[in-house]
């Protein structure tokens, strides 16, 4: 019986495959979201694991949950090891190969995990994430990076861009210092270093390091020559991962959605933008508009019984901004004594502002103006405008109906709604019209001109898109017949048909 075929399992041309065929000591890649960063570090010890006694390899991540994730270290060794025959331990976290190497994922939460480690020998050490370690675990670390079994040590680090990290100083020569990009000709170029008293000494070639470097008399007897180690950085971004894109075409879309400070970050791969004035919130991001805003009150006054059914006092707030269009804000809707009015009246007041206008309907007669007077007095401090009203309900209200029917008028979502909606499609067969006398009355408020039924002809034709030309031409005739109705002979003509003026 034939064996079935085996997959050949290879890197991505690009970036991927330049991070696994580096000489270089320490190999960083990435520094941008979906680069096939972890893929490319789970490959890297598949070269020596399988076949070398030995071997050893730990791959690092700060905090255990971190390994486990899903789509993390872990989840990825499970699509790769079995295939070459590993063999797994999710207790500790390993893979092992029999009569060959190991391979463990470890944490260092924190930063004095690292000496857990003192002592052992890893030929080969794995950061995913490096900005998420210290400079203190990093260099400790490269002390464990020995290997007595035939390989060379050697350090695999995968990072996205951080541009507080000292990640970021450590990569500053790969890295543009003005915009924050990687610099393309110097990806995947070697570079030397040697740590002195504690600070990082650069070099383009390891001759040029050689001054530090500790001579023969400084070591211990049949000790190799000290080197420098070499480091080289290898960008990579979401557009160097195609196998990623075909499976998950939205992820770039994904990308593309955090705040500039991530997308910049994760999508460019920029080390140098953090979080700044003006990254998060730019006023030309806003529409800025002016909202006149007025309160309107159909007053009542006369507490509720089990032997009355009294008319409710309704306040309705109501806004209007540069274009046309209307908010309705709000509605206060009670039945009071007239002590507890004018509290109300106040109370609404005071949370509404200075800038809301108060309006209210002042009935005719003498006890109509005293009880103005004294409202008016009481809201000291607010703009309060009494409002004789005239003509009959349906009249006044057909100004806001038109608004609304023509789409107009939003209402913002509150528990009065229901109350709203229950009376004004009731209006005019409802006991109670409170809501719509209130709602006629703000209209008109920041309509002052909008007097009787020639106003609201004008609006119906304007909401139903006819010009103020139009209008005019299908204007009652003027006294000369030559001339072209003005906007005010159509009101004046309105008044007389409708009003009775």
């Amino acid at each position: 019986m034939a064996s079935a075929p085996k997959a050949a399992i290879s890197p991505q041309p690009g970036p991927q495959t330049e991070f696994l065929r580096t000489p270089a000591d320490i190999s960083i890649y990435g520094g941008a979201a979906g680069g096939g960063k972890t893929v490319g570090l789970i490959l890297e010890p598949l070269r020596y694991v399988s076949r070398m006694p030995g071997f050893t390899a730990v791959f690092f991540r700060r905090t255990t949950p971190e390994i486990t994730n899903p789509g993390g270290l872990w989840d990825e060794s499970l699509n790769f090891y079995p295939r070459f025959g590993g063999i797994p331990n999710q207790r500790s976290h390993e893979w092992r190969w029999p009569g060959a190497g190991k391979i463990k994922f470890s944490h260092l939460q924190l930063d004095a995990t690292v000496y857990r480690w003192h002592g052992a020998q890893i030929a080969l050490i794995g950061f995913d994430e490096l900005t998420h370690f210290t400079a203190h675990q990093f260099y400790y670390l490269l002390s464990r990076n020995r290997s007595t079994r035939g390989s060379r040590p050697y350090i695999r680090a995968t990072c996205n861009p951080d541009a507080d990290s000292w990640v970021a100083d450590f990569l500053a020569w790969w890295i543009d210092q003005e915009t924050g990009l990687p610099i393309p000709e110097r990806a995947g170029v070697l570079r030397y270093f040697i740590r002195v008293a504690e600070k990082t000494v650069w070099a383009d070639r390891p001759e040029e390091l050689m001054q530090h470097v500790a001579g023969p008399q400084d070591l211990p007897p049949d000790a190799d020559p000290l080197r420098p180690i070499s480091v080289t950085f290898i960008p990579a971004k979401v557009s160097d991962n195609p196998a990623l894109l075909q499976v998950n075409p939205e992820y770039l879309t994904w990308l593309l959605s955090p705040p500039v400070l991530e997308r910049e970050r994760l999508l460019g791969g920029n080390w140098k933008i953090r979080p700044a004035a003006g990254l998060y919130f730019k006023r030309e991001w806003c529409a800025v508009f002016d909202l006149e805003v007025v309160r309107y009150w159909d007053l009542a006054a006369t507490e509720k019984t089990e032997l009355n059914d009294p008319d409710w006092i309704v306040g309705v707030k109501l806004g209007r901004g540069d274009k046309r269009g209307y908010w309705l804000l709000d509605v206060v809707r009670a039945r009071a004594n007239p002590g507890d009015v004018e509290r109300l009246l106040l109370e609404t007041a005071a949370r509404d502002g200075k800038r809301v206008r108060i309006g209210f309907g002042q009935d005719p007669g003498q006890a109509g103006k005293s009880q103005a007077l004294h409202l008016v007095r009481a809201l000291s401090g607010y703009t309060v405008t009494p409002v004789l009203e005239s003509g009959d309900k349906c009249t006044r209200f057909n100004p806001f109906s038109s608004q609304c029917r023509a789409g107009n008028v939003k209402i913002l979502r509150g528990p009065w709604n229901e109350d709203l909606f229950r009376v004004l499609e009731g209006f005019p067969d409802l006991a109670h019209d409170d809501e719509a006398d209130a709602c006629s009355g703000a209209l008109e408020m920041l309509n002052p001109q909008m007097k009787g039924y020639a106003q609201y002809e004008v609006m119906r034709r304007l909401a139903g898109g006819e010009t103020l030309a139009e209008i005019a031409g299908h204007a009652p005739t003027t006294p000369d017949a030559e001339k072209k109705p003005s906007l005010q002979d159509i009101y004046d003509a309105g008044r007389k048909k409708y009003d009775g003026r």
